[in-house]
């Protein structure tokens, strides 16, 4: 099997964004406008620019195996986990199903939320067609239940910075679902916001991913930072 060399700047550039690596899993910082998958699009997707990233750096003869454990959307930023092995997408899948993966955002908002935090519990249905979800009333064929938590952590002047909690994994369901309380996420214009992010992106960010080692059976915690302009400094009125 023969792999896409990859230049000197794309290899500096995976380097260092791989937040986590051994035998059996990789984590790296997904950048906004990167696909996880490959799509119908037919642009080089996430999963293939690594194999041939470690059919390089390990002079592997063969197949490389990288198998995609979760995705995320292609304006999103932030964590993504991958199997390098069979054995460990297998188990992480598993994990996945009973919600023993805990995900945690950051969403830069164009609204703050009338309450500070709060639990959201809705059916959404997506539309394949518009490739966009709505809120919609219990009952509805096709609908599902989607639930996340979220608190608010700090504003800047124009945005407000929540942490979400994401407890099912529904067809761009943090877009939708804080779109839906009156907070649409900065540049989403899909789901409302007033205009664009000049890079396509949206301020919707994979901050934190939590789980159990599927082979060492160690707990795992890892954190990657907003790539937004800082709002650590921001005031918390």
């Amino acid at each position: 099997m023969e792999y896409r060399k990859l230049s000197d700047y794309e290899i500096r550039d995976l380097e260092s964004r791989i937040l986590f690596e051994d035998n059996h899993l990789l984590a790296i910082n997904k950048k906004a406008g990167e696909i996880v998958q490959g799509d119908k699009t037919g642009d080089e997707c996430l999963a293939d620019t690594l194999k041939a990233y470690i059919a390089g750096r390990d002079g592997k003869p063969g197949k490389v195996y990288i198998g995609v454990v979760h995705r995320l959307d292609r304006p999103v930023s932030g964590v993504c986990l991958f199997a390098k092995t069979s054995k460990a997408l297998e188990r992480l899948n598993a994990m996945l199903r009973n919600s023993e993966l805990h995900k945690t955002y950051r969403a830069l908002c164009c609204s703050r939320p009338a309450s500070d935090e709060g639990h959201l519990e809705e059916w959404i249905l997506r539309n394949e067609k518009q490739n966009k979800s709505y809120v919609v009333s219990a009952g509805r064929p096709d609908a599902k239940l989607a639930k996340l938590n979220y608190r608010y952590l700090r504003s800047t002047d124009r945005y407000h910075l929540l942490e979400v909690e994401l407890l099912t994994g529904r067809h761009h369901q943090i877009r939708c679902q804080l779109s839906h309380l009156g907070c649409p996420i900065k540049g989403d214009l899909k789901y409302g916001a007033p205009r664009s992010n000049p890079d396509g992106s949206i301020c919707l960010h994979a901050w934190n991913l939590r789980f159990i080692h599927p082979v060492r059976k160690e707990e795992m915690n890892i954190t990657c930072d907003a790539p937004w302009p800082d709002t650590r400094s921001a005031s918390h009125s």
